[in-house]
Formats: C-alpha cells, structure tokens, sequence
C-alpha cells in the first residue's frame, strides 16, 4: 500500500487549499478513506471520511471543520481529495491521509494558515 499526498502549503486565513491523496497497492473503491491532522500541540485528529464506492461515498467530518471542507475521492485516479476552505490558523497541522482497514499512512502534507 502506497499513499502519496500533496497540494499543502502556506495560505492566508481565509483562503483555500486542495489536498490530493494518490493511492496505489489495493483496490482503492473497495475501502473507506480518511484525513487526519496533527500540529505540534494537538493530537493526531481525524479531520473527514468517505466510504467506499460500494458503501455510497458517504461523508463524515469533524465539528471542527464542518461546512468549510469537502472529502471526495475520485475511484478511477485512485484519488482522495480534501477541499479546505475558509482555512483558520487553527487549521495549521501536517495532513496525513490514512486507509483504516489496511492501517496505512501516507507522508503528511504541511498545510499552515497564516497572514
């Protein structure tokens, strides 16, 4: 199993961000997937899933980030996405993109929010 995220960086509050997720190794519309967070002074904090193809594509977020981001995943490209939007300093962590049932991880991404 390989998960490969990209698309973070420094963005000014208030702004946008699309995170992507390239996974290979198992057949990715079979498995829910995930995002995490963590910064220096929190905990690893699941951010969003999405389940499998089969199980409808079905959304979950945390309170944290509901209504600003989207999951989405695209079962073709093998692709999870995450758009963040209305991004808050808070929002500021490495995201990690995360299989569950495989106990994969991908590298993280660093995603910091500031002015």
């Amino acid at each position: 199993v390989q998960l490969v995220e990209s698309g973070g960086g420094l963005v000014q509050p208030g702004g946008s961000l699309r995170l992507s997720c390239a996974a290979s190794g198992f057949t990715f519309s079979m498995y829910l997937m995930s995002w995490y967070r963590q910064s220096p002074v929190k905990e690893r904090e699941l951010v969003a899933t999405i389940s499998s193809r089969a199980g409808g594509g079905v959304t979950n977020y945390a309170d944290s980030v509901k209504g600003r981001f989207t999951i989405s995943r695209d079962n073709t490209a093998n692709t999870v996405y995450l758009q963040m939007n209305s991004l808050k300093p808070e929002d500021t962590a490495v995201y990690y993109c995360h299989v569950p049932s495989r106990n994969s991880w991908g590298q993280g991404t660093q995603v910091t929010v500031s002015s």
